[in-house]
């Protein structure tokens, strides 16, 4: 089986199929102009750059195009780069497809929705329990579908669902631990908290941020959408109004996108569980791809900290 991108050292020579993320327009300081690549397959994308690109190149080249690639992994500002030496467009003979380069969640969404389903069932508080049943039944095909993220954690087909269901059993395990939380604010937040990335997200295969998601964001989207799916359930409780702080506050900070701190105790542990499992996603991911005794690539979302894969057993 062909390795993919992430386990490529610098020095070593590519040559294979990938899937172009994103392509950007640029011009050199010599006047010629030049794409710049973001390539990527199941394991990890790369920076590719694309030198005296013509105006055909950029016709060819562009977001969710399968291409096959030859060139030389160098490193540039820290970072894997790769210096393309001959691009073309995938052809039919290929045998390649979409799919082939998309990572998925680690997980089958059947058994995520089974997990999100025996959580819903066992929330006792009915006003919480049918707006998040409202929101299940509105969104249940992308929500198994969508990433939770464009980039950092969780980036793959069914990776908002993976996210959810990770925390849920997180929430789970807080719940036993501290018996005062109320676990059915705490899960109908879980669950809730990130919905309205399926309109701040353009899709599946290669995600970027959507018009609604730049000008607006998931946060004030959803938060108006649980007003709209209570006036439509006819709730009118105060319920309502801290689901819509938990969304609002589940960032945590203002300068990390919370138009409101955590002011209440269940929205406090939706905001760590939210952060345990963002961080542990990312690191797990980054340290599988490298070996005992040696470090990660610098982590952007991680305070550009690279971390350190021990030798010893567990």
């Amino acid at each position: 089986m062909k390795k993919g991108i992430a386990f490529y050292s610098v020095g070593e020579q590519f040559d294979y199929y990938m899937l172009i993320k994103s392509a950007t327009k640029g011009v050199a300081s010599n006047g010629k102009p030049f794409l710049t690549l973001i390539l990527k397959d199941i394991t990890g994308d790369i920076e590719a750059k694309l030198w005296d690109a013509s105006v055909e190149d950029e016709d060819l080249f562009q977001a969710e195009k399968l291409v096959k690639v030859t060139g030389d992994v160098n490193q540039y500002r820290g970072r894997p780069q790769l210096k393309i030496q001959t691009i073309r467009p995938v052809q039919p003979t290929d045998g390649v497809k979409i799919s082939d380069f998309i990572e998925k969640a680690p997980v089958d969404k059947e058994e995520l929705m089974s997990r999100l389903t025996e959580i819903i069932f066992e929330m006792k508080n009915p006003n919480l329990q049918r707006i998040v049943r409202y929101f299940i039944k509105k969104y249940q095909d992308d929500l198994l579908l969508y990433p939770a993220a464009v980039k950092n954690h969780h980036e793959y087909v069914s990776g908002l669902a993976y996210h959810v269901v990770s925390m849920l059993n997180l929430a789970k395990e807080l719940k036993s631990l501290y018996p005062e939380i109320n676990g059915d604010l705490l899960y109908a937040g879980v669950i809730l908290h990130d919905l309205g990335k399926m309109k701040e997200l353009s899709g599946v295969a290669t995600p970027s941020y959507t018009l609604e998601g730049k000008l607006i964001g998931h946060i004030p989207i959803m938060v108006e959408e649980i007003g709209h799916a209570a006036k439509e359930l006819e709730i009118e409780s105060e319920e309502v109004m801290i689901l819509q702080h938990m969304v609002l506050s589940h960032h945590g900070k203002s300068e990390w996108g919370s138009p409101k701190p955590p002011m209440i105790r269940e929205a406090e542990l939706l905001h760590l569980i939210d952060l345990i499992d963002a961080k542990m996603n990312m690191l797990n991911r980054a340290l599988d791809k490298v070996k005992p005794g040696e470090f990660t690539e610098r982590l952007f979302a991680m305070d550009n900290r690279s971390f350190y894969k021990p030798v010893f057993d567990e």
